[in-house]
């Protein structure tokens, strides 16, 4: 048997189902060298994994080249003259690879080729689904549609779908077989694009991706979105033209019927390149928002092609569930050419004040920001101008005052009053200071602290920012170390705990300082005071609800000051 013909021998049995060969086969004169002899110029490996050895006889010294591929472990590497025996070993693969393997004399570059082969290289298609579902580093052929371009160059990254599911192209081979920039392009291919592509599985931060991919089969759309294909709304709607270039026989739209109460064609023109589609959104008067993807097919013989548009539109906003931000609430009334008729809702924090709420004016005015930073920004800076206090009500004696940094909601009329987006004066109100409607149990800031009630009304209201809570330490339950830098005690308005004294039941007037920091927020340190039993504490900091107590979150807060 001449050589030529041993290799496919070799397939052929791989084919049956061989996992290894074991045969007696008549040495080709022409690759028999007199200066190195080796029992196999033919290796196989099993596809399980494992490790096939051969002899070697040769005259001198020699080695390996270093060209052996990552995945084949040939040892040793080099040798001395005489006989030898190399082992070639591979882990499990689930496809099958070769690779030729040089074995050089040293002393005169003669050089023995080694077959290696381990499997059969065959690579049937499978569904975007199977892939990622399948084994990473399996090689596998997948035909979908292109949704979306990721990077065109360098790498030619992409995301194509089959309708079972959708994955990611990280690099593409260009036509001879080498991811270099521009290979992606180099093909011309565009989102609508049918492709079939073969390559290894591999997962990436949770995103499965097949990895510099031959490009086996491109079929071009019959349609694509040239304009249009993505589109936002607010709440109050309005127009948007998708522009289609279409090379198959017409144009089929088709609205998803949940979108179609709110989302209409209002215009279809046709000119000799392109097809305009105008469509309509309606008003949005719910608080929810909500999206709509839109299908347009064009077909040709047996042939057909799908390309999707989205229009998304908000929820109506400035309500109390759905406050304003304070970008928001500025974009709005920089439209107004008078005062609103409706009362909005804004939320922000308090980053400037300009005049303390009291009892002549009966009203205060101050600047909210996103951050609670002052920018002497009209484009930032939202002004709470002339607003009455909470309940709207008027400012009265023993009230609270609001706080820089404070998290407010204002509810009332708003305005641009020459370029300054604020509230009209005495036609809003302060709603809530840091999650509470009323001063009564505080406010959570530094000079009006809450109280056990009002910190649990802060948390049921959702307070997310750091507020400052007031008590009497009633119960220590473990005490501030060195080692962990904290500590955990209750606090109540008298100084009295309620709860169980397993501390698992809290009482109604019990409130945790659950894995506290020390003053000025540092750990604790051997040699600092001890919290005890009658002190007077402020807590700074995240209050949270854990099953039924109420409580600090865990190393967010601390101890701001304390009173022996």
């Amino acid at each position: 048997m001449k050589a030529k013909y041993l290799f496919a021998a070799v397939v052929a049995a791989f084919t049956m189902g061989s996992a290894c060969i074991s045969c007696d086969v008549d040495q080709d004169p022409d690759t028999f060298l007199s200066d190195i002899k080796v029992s196999q110029s033919y290796v196989a490996v099993d596809t399980e994994g494992g490790s096939t050895s051969i002899t070697v006889n040769a005259s001198s010294a020699w080695y390996i080249d270093e060209s052996v591929p990552s995945w084949l472990t040939v040892n040793p590497m080099k040798g001395d003259a005489g006989t030898s025996t190399i082992e070639f070993s591979a882990e499990q693969t689930y496809d099958g690879r070769s690779a030729e393997v040089l074995l050089v004399l040293a002393d005169s570059s003669t050089t023995q080729r080694i077959n290696v082969i381990q499997g059969v290289s065959t690579v049937s298609s499978v569904t975007c689904a199977e892939v990622l579902a399948g084994p990473d580093s399996k090689t596998y052929q997948v035909t979908g549609v292109i949704t979306a371009i990721a990077n065109l160059t360098p790498y030619g990254n992409f995301y194509m779908n089959d309708g079972t599911g959708e994955i990611y192209i990280y690099g593409t081979a260009d036509k001879d077989g080498k991811t270099k920039n521009g290979a992606l392009e180099s093909y011309g291919i565009g989102v609508g694009d049918q492709v079939t592509v073969q390559g290894p599985k591999t997962t990436y931060n949770g995103t499965v991706e097949l990895v510099d991919v031959t490009v086996v089969k491109i079929v071009k759309s019959l349609i694509k979105v040239e304009e249009g294909g993505s589109n936002a709304f607010d709440a109050n709607g309005g127009d948007f033209l998708v522009r289609l270039g279409v090379s198959g026989d017409g144009v089929s739209i088709s609205i998803a019927d949940e979108a179609k109460s709110w989302l209409s064609i209002s215009d279809i023109e046709k000119t000799d390149s392109t097809t305009n589609v105008t469509f309509h959104v309606a008003e949005n008067t719910a608080e929810s928002s909500r999206t709509a993807a839109i299908e347009f097919t064009s077909a040709s013989g047996s042939s057909s092609s799908t390309v999707s548009a989205t229009v998304s539109q908000q929820g109506l906003m400035g309500t109390l569930t759905n406050p304003f931000t304070v970008e928001q609430a500025i974009a709005y009334c920089q439209t107004l050419t008078a005062a609103s008729g409706n009362d909005f809702y804004v939320k922000g924090k308090v980053s400037k004040v300009v005049y303390t709420f009291n009892a002549d004016k009966k009203t205060g005015t101050f600047w909210i920001s996103a951050d609670g930073v002052f920018n002497d920004d009209k484009s930032k800076d939202f002004e709470a101008y002339g607003v009455y206090w909470l309940g709207n009500q008027a400012w009265a004696e023993g009230n609270a005052q609001v706080s820089v940094g404070d998290e407010v909601i204002i509810c009332g009329k708003l305005t641009n009053y020459n370029g300054t987006s604020e509230t009209s004066s005495k036609n809003a109100y302060v709603y809530s200071v840091n999650g509470v409607s009323t001063d009564a149990n505080g406010l959570g800031s530094a000079v009006s602290p809450f109280n056990v009630a009002g910190a649990k009304a802060a948390i049921d209201g959702g307070v997310a920012d750091s507020v400052y809570v007031q008590g009497i330490v009633s119960k220590v339950v473990y005490t501030f170390n060195a080692d962990k830098g904290t500590a955990t005690f209750w606090i109540s308005d008298d100084g009295t705990y309620a709860g169980s004294e397993d501390n698992k039941t809290p009482g109604a007037t019990d409130f945790e300082a659950y894995g506290v920091y020390w003053l000025n927020n540092k750990a604790w340190t051997d040699g600092d005071a001890q919290i005890e039993v009658g002190d007077k504490v402020v807590l700074r900091g995240k209050v949270t609800k854990y099953g039924s107590t109420y409580e600090t979150s865990s190393k967010k807060a601390y101890v701001y000051s304390v009173e022996k």
